[in-house]
Protein backbone atom coordinates (compact mmCIF):
# COMPACT_ATOMS: atom_id res chain seq x y z
CA UNK A 1 0.00 0.00 0.00
CA UNK A 2 1.64 3.80 -0.70
CA UNK A 3 1.93 6.55 2.00
CA UNK A 4 -0.79 8.09 0.09
CA UNK A 5 -3.42 5.34 0.19
CA UNK A 6 -2.70 4.93 4.18
CA UNK A 7 -2.33 8.20 4.66
CA UNK A 8 -4.50 10.24 2.45
CA UNK A 9 -4.98 13.56 4.13
CA UNK A 10 -8.56 14.93 2.60
CA UNK A 11 -8.76 18.47 3.46
CA UNK A 12 -11.04 20.97 2.40
CA UNK A 13 -8.80 23.08 0.67
CA UNK A 14 -11.47 25.05 -0.76
CA UNK A 15 -12.59 26.36 2.69
CA UNK A 16 -9.63 28.66 3.23
CA UNK A 17 -9.36 32.01 2.16
CA UNK A 18 -6.58 34.44 1.53
CA UNK A 19 -8.32 36.61 3.86
CA UNK A 20 -8.76 33.39 6.53
CA UNK A 21 -6.94 34.79 9.75
CA UNK A 22 -4.78 32.64 11.65
CA UNK A 23 -5.89 31.41 15.32
CA UNK A 24 -5.13 33.39 18.17
CA UNK A 25 -5.84 30.26 20.64
CA UNK A 26 -5.23 26.90 20.70
CA UNK A 27 -9.69 26.51 21.48
CA UNK A 28 -9.49 28.58 17.90
CA UNK A 29 -7.10 26.36 16.08
CA UNK A 30 -8.78 23.20 17.13
CA UNK A 31 -12.26 25.16 15.44
CA UNK A 32 -10.44 25.76 12.70
CA UNK A 33 -8.99 22.17 12.06
CA UNK A 34 -12.14 20.93 12.16
CA UNK A 35 -12.60 22.53 9.11
CA UNK A 36 -9.60 22.10 7.08
CA UNK A 37 -9.98 17.94 7.77
CA UNK A 38 -13.32 16.59 5.79
CA UNK A 39 -15.41 15.13 7.44
CA UNK A 40 -14.14 11.77 6.17
CA UNK A 41 -10.48 11.50 6.91
CA UNK A 42 -7.02 10.18 8.21
CA UNK A 43 -5.64 10.09 11.66
CA UNK A 44 -1.75 10.90 11.93
CA UNK A 45 -0.51 7.78 14.48
CA UNK A 46 -2.11 4.92 12.90
CA UNK A 47 -3.57 5.80 9.84
CA UNK A 48 -7.58 5.04 10.67
CA UNK A 49 -10.16 6.89 9.02
CA UNK A 50 -12.51 8.94 10.96
CA UNK A 51 -15.98 10.45 10.53
CA UNK A 52 -16.58 13.38 12.63
CA UNK A 53 -14.79 12.63 15.92
CA UNK A 54 -15.77 8.76 15.61
CA UNK A 55 -13.02 6.80 14.42
CA UNK A 56 -13.42 3.25 12.61
CA UNK A 57 -11.06 1.15 14.26
CA UNK A 58 -11.94 -2.14 13.57
CA UNK A 59 -11.58 -1.26 9.90
CA UNK A 60 -7.88 -0.63 10.60
CA UNK A 61 -7.18 -2.85 12.85
CA UNK A 62 -6.67 -0.71 16.12
CA UNK A 63 -6.81 -2.61 19.50
CA UNK A 64 -7.39 -0.48 22.25
CA UNK A 65 -4.26 -0.25 24.82
CA UNK A 66 -6.20 0.40 27.68
CA UNK A 67 -8.83 3.49 27.12
CA UNK A 68 -11.35 2.35 24.45
CA UNK A 69 -13.92 5.32 25.20
CA UNK A 70 -11.03 7.43 24.43
CA UNK A 71 -9.74 5.32 21.26
CA UNK A 72 -12.38 5.76 19.72
CA UNK A 73 -12.48 9.94 19.44
CA UNK A 74 -10.43 12.04 17.64
CA UNK A 75 -8.33 14.71 19.83
CA UNK A 76 -5.87 17.09 18.63
CA UNK A 77 -2.24 16.76 18.89
CA UNK A 78 0.44 18.90 19.52
CA UNK A 79 3.36 17.57 16.81
CA UNK A 80 6.10 19.13 18.79
CA UNK A 81 3.95 19.40 22.97
CA UNK A 82 3.14 22.26 24.13
CA UNK A 83 5.02 21.18 27.11
CA UNK A 84 8.21 21.39 24.67
CA UNK A 85 7.06 25.00 23.11
CA UNK A 86 6.77 26.39 26.68
CA UNK A 87 9.09 24.65 29.38
CA UNK A 88 12.19 26.83 27.56
CA UNK A 89 10.53 29.77 28.33
CA UNK A 90 9.70 32.12 31.76
CA UNK A 91 5.92 31.84 31.73
CA UNK A 92 6.44 28.17 32.11
CA UNK A 93 8.61 28.74 35.19
CA UNK A 94 6.09 30.77 37.05
CA UNK A 95 2.87 28.94 36.23
CA UNK A 96 3.15 26.30 33.78
CA UNK A 97 0.83 25.77 30.42
CA UNK A 98 -1.58 27.82 31.64
CA UNK A 99 0.65 30.81 32.88
CA UNK A 100 1.79 30.84 28.95
CA UNK A 101 -1.40 30.39 27.56
CA UNK A 102 -2.58 33.73 29.25
CA UNK A 103 0.53 35.85 29.49
CA UNK A 104 3.08 35.10 26.87
CA UNK A 105 1.80 35.91 22.99
CA UNK A 106 5.04 33.96 21.51
CA UNK A 107 3.28 30.87 23.24
CA UNK A 108 0.15 31.82 22.44
CA UNK A 109 0.77 31.68 18.88
CA UNK A 110 3.03 28.24 18.76
CA UNK A 111 0.51 26.85 20.99
CA UNK A 112 -2.00 27.86 17.89
CA UNK A 113 0.05 27.21 14.34
CA UNK A 114 -1.76 24.95 12.42
CA UNK A 115 1.32 23.34 11.34
CA UNK A 116 2.00 21.87 14.26
CA UNK A 117 -1.84 20.49 14.78
CA UNK A 118 -3.22 16.47 13.47
CA UNK A 119 -5.92 14.79 14.54
CA UNK A 120 -4.83 11.94 16.40
CA UNK A 121 -6.54 8.87 17.68
CA UNK A 122 -7.14 10.17 21.75
CA UNK A 123 -5.89 6.92 23.69
CA UNK A 124 -2.38 7.67 21.24
CA UNK A 125 -2.69 11.06 22.10
CA UNK A 126 -2.52 10.72 25.71
CA UNK A 127 -0.50 7.69 25.82
CA UNK A 128 2.02 9.79 23.77
CA UNK A 129 2.03 13.02 26.50
CA UNK A 130 4.66 14.85 26.06
CA UNK A 131 7.45 12.42 24.98
CA UNK A 132 9.90 12.71 22.46
CA UNK A 133 10.59 10.77 19.56
CA UNK A 134 12.67 8.51 18.39
CA UNK A 135 13.89 4.62 17.36
CA UNK A 136 12.18 1.92 19.51
CA UNK A 137 12.81 -2.12 18.95
CA UNK A 138 9.63 -3.16 16.69
CA UNK A 139 7.22 -4.90 19.21
CA UNK A 140 4.04 -5.27 17.00
CA UNK A 141 0.78 -5.37 18.65
CA UNK A 142 1.04 -2.84 21.30
CA UNK A 143 -2.13 -0.73 19.50
CA UNK A 144 -3.01 -4.11 16.93
CA UNK A 145 -1.99 -3.24 13.41
CA UNK A 146 -1.15 0.66 14.25
CA UNK A 147 2.55 1.56 13.48
CA UNK A 148 3.38 4.04 16.09
CA UNK A 149 4.81 2.33 19.05
CA UNK A 150 5.61 4.27 22.67
CA UNK A 151 7.99 2.95 25.35
CA UNK A 152 6.50 4.66 28.65
CA UNK A 153 9.64 3.62 30.63
CA UNK A 154 11.76 5.58 28.05
CA UNK A 155 9.59 7.88 27.33
CA UNK A 156 10.17 7.73 23.59
CA UNK A 157 7.76 7.30 20.48
CA UNK A 158 8.64 5.53 17.53
CA UNK A 159 6.32 7.19 14.43
CA UNK A 160 4.73 5.07 11.77
CA UNK A 161 7.18 5.14 8.98
CA UNK A 162 4.99 7.35 6.58
CA UNK A 163 4.58 10.77 9.13
CA UNK A 164 8.79 10.93 10.20
CA UNK A 165 9.40 12.79 7.24
CA UNK A 166 6.68 15.82 8.60
CA UNK A 167 7.49 15.06 11.77
CA UNK A 168 11.08 16.50 11.51
CA UNK A 169 9.75 18.78 8.81
CA UNK A 170 7.64 20.16 12.21
CA UNK A 171 10.45 20.45 14.79
CA UNK A 172 12.81 22.29 11.73
CA UNK A 173 9.68 24.60 11.34
CA UNK A 174 8.69 25.11 15.19
CA UNK A 175 12.18 25.65 16.31
CA UNK A 176 12.67 28.62 13.59
CA UNK A 177 9.60 29.91 13.99
CA UNK A 178 9.40 30.18 17.93
CA UNK A 179 12.94 29.84 18.84
CA UNK A 180 12.63 26.46 20.21
CA UNK A 181 15.47 24.52 21.00
CA UNK A 182 16.89 21.36 19.77
CA UNK A 183 18.76 18.86 21.39
CA UNK A 184 21.97 17.46 19.38
CA UNK A 185 20.30 14.11 19.38
CA UNK A 186 17.29 15.54 18.28
CA UNK A 187 18.38 17.30 14.96
CA UNK A 188 20.65 14.59 14.09
CA UNK A 189 17.40 12.36 14.40
CA UNK A 190 14.90 14.79 12.28
CA UNK A 191 17.99 15.53 9.87
CA UNK A 192 18.01 11.55 9.15
CA UNK A 193 14.15 11.47 8.83
CA UNK A 194 14.33 14.36 6.67
CA UNK A 195 16.22 12.80 4.25
CA UNK A 196 15.24 9.44 4.29
CA UNK A 197 11.53 10.36 4.14
CA UNK A 198 11.33 12.62 1.44
CA UNK A 199 8.04 15.65 1.27
CA UNK A 200 5.30 13.91 -0.16
CA UNK A 201 2.03 14.89 -2.29
CA UNK A 202 -0.38 15.41 0.93
CA UNK A 203 2.02 16.88 2.51
CA UNK A 204 2.58 19.68 0.36
CA UNK A 205 -1.31 20.16 -0.05
CA UNK A 206 -1.62 19.79 3.58
CA UNK A 207 1.17 23.04 4.14
CA UNK A 208 -0.83 24.81 0.97
CA UNK A 209 -3.86 24.69 3.15
CA UNK A 210 -2.74 25.29 6.26
CA UNK A 211 -0.43 28.55 4.64
CA UNK A 212 -3.90 30.05 3.25
CA UNK A 213 -5.05 30.41 7.34
CA UNK A 214 -1.36 30.77 8.68
CA UNK A 215 -0.28 33.46 6.16
CA UNK A 216 2.87 31.76 5.99
CA UNK A 217 3.90 27.92 4.78
CA UNK A 218 6.04 25.54 6.18
CA UNK A 219 9.58 26.07 4.78
CA UNK A 220 11.36 22.87 5.67
CA UNK A 221 8.19 21.27 3.09
CA UNK A 222 8.52 23.62 0.25
CA UNK A 223 7.06 26.96 -1.05
CA UNK A 224 3.49 27.91 -0.98
CA UNK A 225 1.28 29.67 -4.01
CA UNK A 226 -0.48 32.19 -1.67
CA UNK A 227 -2.50 33.68 -4.62
CA UNK A 228 -4.37 29.83 -5.10
CA UNK A 229 -5.65 30.75 -1.20
CA UNK A 230 -7.86 33.15 -2.85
Amino acid sequence: MSVRCCFAWLLLFCVTTAQAEAPRTFSEAKKIAWKLYAPQSTEFYCGCKYTGNKVDLAACGYVPRKNAKRASRIEWEHIVPAWQIGHQRKCWQNGGRKNCTRNDATYQKAEADLHNLVPSIGEVNGDRSNFSFGWLPEQPGQYGSCLTQIDFNAKKVMPRPSIRGMIARTYFYMSKQYGLRLSKQDRQLYEAWNKTYPVQAWERQRSQTVACVMGRANEFVGPVDMKACS
